[in-house]
């Protein structure tokens, strides 16, 4: 499941989904939620304005649990994106991976919000408490991340 969405989520009810969706095969579910965190150096976030490419984010979602999926032994996997205006501490991103081995389940979270975070097209606009208001630039330590999945060894 992948959702791309303005409202918040329940990571209980989320979680109760992907475990009823992967059957009496699952032994390891794993999760992360990320959060709206003070990004800026000396400055003090205020919120997070988090806009998408309708259509095609949900495609390379799509396609990126795929390869999750080709790579390990993923039962089901569920990733829900927030988009619009958010408040420090809100919850941005939800994805969970069943799996019947707990390796599995770690490594395809693990490779799916490295992802995430380069190949899903998101942009995010940062406003600070002082009103400025900037676009968040993508970091060469998260490519480089992504990048090492793509390697051999990474699978």
């Amino acid at each position: 499941m992948v959702v791309i969405q303005e409202a918040d989520f329940d990571v209980a009810t989320l979680l109760t989904e992907l475990r009823a969706a992967s059957g009496s095969q699952s032994g390891a579910i794993v999760t992360f939620t990320g959060y709206v965190r003070d990004y800026a150096k000396n400055a003090n976030t205020q919120s997070l304005f988090l806009d998408h490419y309708p259509g095609m984010c949900e495609r390379e979602i799509e396609a990126l649990c795929v390869t999750a999926r080709s790579r390990w032994d993923v039962l089901d996997c569920t990733v829900v994106h927030r988009v619009g205006e958010l408040q420090l501490k809100d919850q941005i991103v939800f994805v969970g991976v069943a799996s019947t081995h707990r390796g599995d389940a770690f490594a395809a979270c693990e490779f799916l919000i490295d992802a995430l975070k380069t190949r899903a097209p998101f942009w995010k606009r940062e406003t600070l408490t002082s009103g400025e208001q900037f676009w968040v630039q993508q970091r060469d330590s998260d490519v480089s991340k992504t990048d090492k999945w793509d390697e051999p060894s990474a699978a």
